[in-house]
């Protein structure tokens, strides 16, 4: 696969409608050749990366983009069972969150496939992280092609 040009296959997993429509825009506007799905909570999140459940047709996630104040399951129990989990694991991970105390969420994961990012307050800044996630996305991807 030529990482430069395929389609970043992103899972979304926020609970908040209002910072799933930014997340969309500012992929939009950083011009992230991707295709975005959208979970609500932890549960659902690990159904669709495990393909279980009504997610047994998902795609297969190149980036997982996630929120950490979920509901059901919360984003460090499933950042816990990521962990966990050999396949999983090797999906980079960007833990994206309004709070600057929880960074210690992501002890004990790969450093290099993950990272923990705060919400910024305005936009124009947030289209700046979604075109460094990209990077991210591209550098990860291409180690481990290596």
């Amino acid at each position: 696969m030529d990482v430069t040009t395929a389609k970043i296959e992103i899972l979304l997993v926020e609970d908040n409608l209002g910072d799933v429509l930014l997340t969309r825009e500012a992929l939009e506007q950083a011009a992230v050749h991707h295709h975005l799905s959208v979970v609500h909570d932890g549960v659902e999140a690990m159904d669709f990366l495990r393909r279980t459940g009504r997610h047994t047709c998902a795609p297969r996630v190149n980036l997982i983009l996630l929120d950490l104040n979920l509901p059901r399951m919360g984003g460090r129990d499933v950042v816990a069972e990521i962990r966990c989990d050999a396949d999983l694991s090797k999906i980079p991970l960007v833990v994206v969150t309004s709070s600057q105390q929880d960074q210690d969420v992501l002890n004990g994961m790969d450093p290099q496939r993950c990272l923990y990012v705060v919400k910024p307050p305005v936009f124009p800044e947030l289209v700046e992280i979604m075109r460094r996630i990209e990077a991210f996305w591209l550098s990860t991807s291409t180690a481990g092609m290596a």
